[in-house]
């Protein structure tokens, strides 16, 4: 099935290739017809269900390497084009073992997403609580305007140019500070594909192509039944289209905990000069030495590093920021290494992820230029590969990789010795107080016991970049050694 979607791809390329590019007097006018033939004229909303499978993007178990792939027994979207909303619900496994996300463990249960955006405003539900999830607003803002109709709603209203190639319509236009587009109408007015760039904090000016295929008629609109999309080069999404709904009546409006969301850093100190910044989703720890601090993590985008690095310097305001350390390459980590690379502290990384890193931040956010990109300033790695110590008079921080682990390669912890704190991401995520121990014990809990037990380290307590404080005793629960 993939090296038929490759075919349709190079027929595609082709085309531009062996026809000749004519620019089309009238864009408008090859615009209005392609929506006439899909029935969108009067398409104000539409729902569609589906399945397949796909993958976790941004979460390899090896820099570089395809996203780890899930399975989607359920798939669904809402869209409401008239007030730039949509809902995603899905159900995911995963396909393989090795990789991040928040899934369970291969073989251990499901994930279940409910994923919203109107708007500027992105969001999940988690129950009945909203969570405000300002780093998905590109991609879901995305994935809207870059359906078969969206598609053609965004060019109308972007004054998208138009050329002809070899029967094909070629449709190009910009969606500022989002998006850019090129869509690919057959001569039947069908949308056959896109081809967009989205900015991403990790990977800037980042390229997605969404084949459309098996198009048939839903009660006068017509769709899909197959539905392609790769991201930064490797798939995310097969889906076979099972239901259709025109103009479903839908009511998204955003929950007021997401209008009035503005990032915050609850500091917690965990010992002199070791401060735990909290406050969100992902967490991040600064250390203080003699002449210079160290950050440990730089989370999710400009927007939360932003707000990490201010705390910083309202901390330590005569002491420059000399190290920021990257637990691993995946991108809910790695997405506010730009911002810290803006300041010029240098960022310490996996050997095996540092070339990786190289050629992707070498890659500009021209879309919508991010902090390194307003910077002018290239960034700084330093690889690691195995273990770094970092000492002065003061303070001793050990830097060591988490061996053994199927959630990815160059995993990196964090450990003082003085202090007996260890600092991790993933490994190890604390549930409520008094959660009962899960059984059997999740993999990730045990690998991280049996790493602390291979290098002769005793914490008193464990600071996660997911969670809250624990001591180590609570890992060693409900990792079954008590």
């Amino acid at each position: 099935m993939q090296r038929r979607a490759l075919v349709s791809l190079a027929a595609l390329a082709a085309v531009g290739v062996a026809g000749c590019a004519t620019p089309v007097a009238d864009p408008q006018a090859v615009l209005r017809q392609s929506e006439t033939a899909m029935g969108g004229s009067q398409l104000k909303t539409l729902r569609f269900a589906a399945n397949g499978t796909g993958a976790t993007f941004g979460q390899a178990f090896l820099p570089g390497q395809p996203w780890p792939r899930i399975n989607i027994p359920s798939f669904a979207r809402w869209i409401d084009y008239d007030n730039a909303a949509m809902r995603e619900d899905s159900v995911r496994t995963r396909a393989e073992p090795n990789g991040g996300g928040a899934l369970p463990l291969m073989g251990t249960g499901e994930q279940r997403v409910s994923a919203w955006v109107r708007g500027n405003q992105a969001w999940n539900m988690a129950g009945p609580a909203p969570q405000a999830a300002p780093v998905a607003l590109d991609g879901r803002i995305h994935d809207l305007w870059t359906t078969p109709h969206g598609v053609i709603k965004a060019a109308l209203r972007n004054n998208a140019t138009v050329r002809s190639e070899g029967g094909v319509n070629v449709v190009t236009f910009t969606e500022p500070g989002r998006y850019r587009a090129t869509a690919f109408i057959g001569a039947d007015g069908l949308v056959q594909r896109v081809d967009s760039v989205m900015p991403h904090p990790v990977t800037g000016d980042t390229p997605v192509s969404t084949v459309y295929s098996g198009w048939r008629d839903w009660g006068g609109v017509k769709f899909p039944t197959r539905i392609q999309q790769t991201q930064g080069g490797h798939p995310v999404y097969d889906l076979t289209v099972t239901e259709v709904q025109a103009n479903p009546a839908l009511d998204m409006p955003v929950p007021a905990l997401v209008t009035s969301f503005a990032e915050k850093v609850d500091v917690q100190q965990a010992a002199p000069g070791v401060w735990y910044l909290a406050g969100g989703s992902h967490h991040s720890v600064l250390v203080e030495f003699a002449d210079h601090a160290m950050l440990i993590e730089s989370p999710l985008y400009d927007g939360r590093t932003q707000a990490v690095l201010a705390e910083v310097r309202r901390l330590l305001p005569s002491k420059p920021l000399r190290y920021v350390v990257n637990s691993h390459h995946h991108f809910d980590h790695a997405g506010g290494l730009r911002t810290a690379a803006s300041t010029g502290a240098t960022l310490v990384v996996s050997e095996q992820a540092r070339p990786w890193y190289e050629q992707t931040f070498a890659t500009p956010n021209a879309v919508r230029p991010d902090a390194l990109q307003q910077s002018g300033r290239r960034a700084t790695l330093l690889g690691i590969n195995g273990s770094r110590t970092f000492s002065d008079a003061t303070r001793t921080v050990e830097v060591r990789f988490i061996e053994g682990s199927v959630h990815a390669q160059g995993f990196m912890m964090a450990w003082l010795p003085r202090e007996r704190l260890l600092v991790e991401a993933d490994a190890f995520t604390p549930g409520a107080p008094n959660t009962p121990p899960p059984s059997p014990p999740n993999a990730n809990n045990v690998n991280l016991v049996q790493n602390i037990e291979r290098l002769g380290w005793n914490p008193e307590r464990i600071l996660p970049l997911h969670g809250r404080i624990v001591p180590y005793a609570e890992l060693r629960t409900v990792a079954g050694r008590t």
